[in-house]
């Protein structure tokens, strides 16, 4: 902030505006946007990488594996995200919680689950409430990138396990025909040339990607959505900075921001998809 910020009641137009969009939470609202960007550059890598091993589970020898895989894929693929991005952090969270209670405080017999509440031992939580916040922030990020990647991996299974099978069969048949094993045919031959097929889908799971980000929220991380709402709603005369309500100028901003997002990312993956494609 400024200098002349001390005393927003004299302050013009202009040198308001100047103070309001420099204040502490107006910078967490900008660095909230760089926390879209890292979770998507974190997580789609991660997802293709689960997708990736997924399709090639799916198409394994070993009939445990290919029927997991193909649960993995069918069941994540065939249930809102909503329903995961709620489920799985809770999940995962409580877990870690029950199994931490049970080894730091084994002297308490009472069952963790007391009617509607889920109840550990102070020593059990994680993180502490003794920790710093950017501890409970960093353990929400990761759980969000946790389960971004279970569902989209799913979706980038499908994807893969499409694409692999697009790879003429004759020239599988030819490489086992020189005695390649079947780890030298996925290195030279399915993995080589499925990107083209894969490609046009893995582009469509990153636009999808990016439209679930606004999801982060339901998670309780203080995203872009988060912060658009908070500073957005109408301020009275009890606030440093009073307004109306001006929330549709911040959710303005949030579109402006996905707009962006979104050519952009289609203008890289057109020049990708010119430079990787091989005429048949």
């Amino acid at each position: 902030m400024f200098e002349y910020c001390t005393d927003p009641d004299v302050l013009s137009t202009f040198e308001w505006f100047s103070c309001y969009l420099t204040n502490g939470k107006h910078l967490l609202f900008y660095k909230s946007f760089g926390l879209i960007i890292l979770l998507l550059f974190i997580t789609a890598p991660l997802a293709a990488l689960l997708g990736l091993l997924a399709a090639v589970a799916i198409k394994s020898k070993f009939l445990l594996l290919r029927i997991f895989s193909k649960a993995y894929a069918n069941i994540v693929r065939g249930i809102p995200d909503i329903i995961f991005f709620l489920f799985i952090p809770i999940t995962i969270d409580q877990l870690i919680e029950f199994t931490r209670h049970k080894i730091k405080c084994p002297e308490i017999v009472d069952s963790v689950w007391q009617g509607s509440d889920f109840v550990v031992c102070g020593a059990a939580k994680l993180p502490l409430n003794s920790d710093p916040q950017w501890i409970h922030d960093i353990y929400g990020f990761l759980l969000a990138v946790f389960s971004f990647t279970i569902v989209y991996g799913a979706f980038a299974a499908n994807t893969f396990y499409g694409a692999m099978n697009s790879v003429p069969q004759s020239q599988i048949e030819t490489g086992k025909s020189f005695g390649m094993s079947r780890k030298q045919i996925y290195i030279s031959i399915i993995f080589p040339q499925m990107w083209r097929y894969a490609l046009p889908g893995l582009s469509n799971l990153w636009m999808l990607l990016i439209k679930s980000t606004p999801l982060l929220f339901l998670l309780g991380i203080q995203d872009v959505v988060y912060w658009a709402r908070e500073l957005g709603g109408s301020k009275t005369s009890i606030f440093q900075y009073p307004h109306p309500d001006w929330r549709v100028w911040y959710f303005l901003s949030l579109l402006v921001f996905y707009l962006l997002l979104t050519k952009i990312s289609e203008l890289i993956l057109n020049r990708i998809s010119k430079k990787i494609y091989v005429p048949i």
